[in-house]
């Protein structure tokens, strides 16, 4: 059997080449070469938000960890672009959860 080496299902791993992805299926955090970064931006508006980026997870795994970041905050939150996005500022207890998960953080 040959070895799959691109696909266009979302569910394809680049990493471990498994449709769905084995290498991170319980949200673990991969092998970290620089920090996650945590930071605070104001929009236009003068609301803001809190983002999480250079993290280091599989897509599903972003929204399984965003998920229990929403509900432990207690407010909301997407994924855009591969970054998480937090409503209001959460810096810390954000990167005090990502630093319970196993991730180094950097706050910005």
């Amino acid at each position: 059997m040959s070895e799959i080496f691109f696909s266009t299902d979302p569910d394809f791993c680049p990493h471990c080449k498994h449709i769905p992805c084995v290498c991170n299926r319980l949200g673990a955090p991969k092998k970290q070469t620089e920090p996650v970064r945590v930071r605070f931006l104001r929009n236009a508006k003068g609301s803001g938000m809190t983002v999480v980026e250079r993290l280091p997870l599989h897509p599903q795994g972003k929204e399984d960890l965003l998920k229990k970041m929403k509900k432990s905050l207690g407010c909301g939150g997407t994924v855009k672009e591969g970054r998480l996005e937090i409503q209001g500022d959460k810096k810390a207890p954000a990167a005090q959860m990502l630093e319970k998960e196993g991730y180094k953080v950097r706050i910005l």
